[in-house]
């Protein structure tokens, strides 16, 4: 079995919450955290501590100056787009040995950009939902996402 190196990477996020929460969530699975700018907070913003309680020395966090170098330094790499404009499903998916695998979401308000998922058409998934609902919250969606991959990868490394 090919070890999984898992990455959860989140262009531009709004929400200093839902960062702490995604924090913890990659600080409890192991999975590097990529925070892309410009972020809608602070860094050091009281709520973003907050949300990821005292898991932050626990997870690796790479931050990046925007999307267009993210893509840049990430070319070749298996990366998989979460969007709603996709009728490709994410359980569709077959990531049992992934090995380096990022799993790449939008901001809160808006998603990624349209001229990203073009550019990245073949990579798109979604998550199953009803049709008439947007979006789940930002850390829901990560936290399916990490927890499929890992459950498809046997929880290696997990307890």
């Amino acid at each position: 079995m090919m070890a999984l190196d898992l990455h959860v990477v989140l262009f531009e996020p709004e929400i200093p919450q839902n960062a702490g929460n995604i924090a913890r969530t990659c600080a409890c699975t192991g999975a590097t955290l990529h925070l892309v700018e410009p972020m809608g907070f602070r860094y050091t913003q009281r709520n973003l501590a907050r949300a990821g309680l005292d898991y932050w020395d626990k997870v690796t966090i790479v931050r990046h100056p925007c999307v267009s170098q993210f893509l840049e330094e990430h070319k070749g790499k298996r990366m998989l787009f979460f969007t709603g404009n996709t009728s490709r499903s994410f359980y569709d998916e077959a990531l049992a040995d992934a090995g380096e695998l990022y799993l790449v979401f939008g901001r809160e308000s808006r998603g990624i950009d349209p001229e990203v998922l073009e550019a990245h058409a073949e990579e798109c998934v979604r998550l199953p939902m009803r049709e008439s609902l947007r979006s789940l919250n930002l850390s829901n969606a990560v936290a399916i996402g990490v927890y499929e991959t890992l459950r498809q990868n046997a929880f290696e490394a997990l307890l």
